[in-house]
């Protein structure tokens, strides 16, 4: 099972519950991902708290995707596992 979200948010709080409740959803309609869910998230909400603070005009930008894998009779044990985080600050569009 894969997954990709963005969020753009204007602080860094903002992210970080944005992030949250993307990965919720995606628990919801994904159960597997209840497996990665707080390593996705912590690894983002670290991303993020290193940027620099925001300006006005500027915005947070975060793109995420991961999946996970596992053999058809045996869900509950991941041969695969992938994350990657894409933070940025960036001039409002």
């Amino acid at each position: 099972m894969s997954y990709s979200f963005t969020v753009v948010a204007d602080s860094k709080e903002e992210a970080t519950r944005q992030i949250r409740e993307q990965f919720d959803a995606i628990v919801v309609s994904q159960p597997s991902h209840v497996a990665d869910k707080e390593a996705a998230v912590v690894a983002a909400q670290i991303l993020v708290r290193l940027l620099a603070d925001p300006h006005e005009g500027d915005e947070i930008y975060v793109n995420m995707y991961g999946s996970l894998g596992w053999r058809s009779d045996v869900p509950e044990e991941f041969l695969h596992a992938n994350l990657s985080i894409n933070t940025s600050l960036r001039n409002k569009k």
